[in-house]
């Protein structure tokens, strides 16, 4: 049985286009402890060249990806606040299959976002 892996991609609603050069990065969370796993930056897709976590270090487990939504709008140039409305954005996870693909995408505009388990 092949093993999983996780992927993400980023999307900026507010352009309708692919959030390209947006930092992400990946923990593990085990009880109290964060462990920075990977961090990688989306393409001109809004994708990630590689899986953010491949075949060979995909287990069961709890997990945080970090999105650099601030410093992606201040980039391209949104309008700028003091504080930003978002600048990180996490979204913690779990993956209990460690045979299956996980995708987790961020829907962005610079005063929302949502995500959901993708394909």
């Amino acid at each position: 049985m092949p093993g999983g892996y996780l992927t993400t991609h980023v999307l900026d609603t507010a352009l309708g286009a692919p959030a390209r050069a947006m930092e992400v990065t990946l923990y593990r969370l085990e009880g109290e402890a964060r462990i920075k796993l990977a961090a990688i930056q989306t393409n001109a897709d809004g994708r990630t060249d590689t899986p953010i976590l491949p075949t060979e270090g995909f287990a069961p487990g709890t997990y945080e990806l970090v999105f650099a939504a601030g410093a992606y709008l201040d980039r391209i140039g949104t309008a700028p606040e003091s504080p930003r409305f978002l600048d990180e954005i996490p979204i913690r996870f779990g993956i209990s299959d460690p045979a299956a693909h996980y995708h987790v995408p961020l829907l962005l505009s610079p005063f929302g976002y949502s995500t959901y388990r993708g394909s």
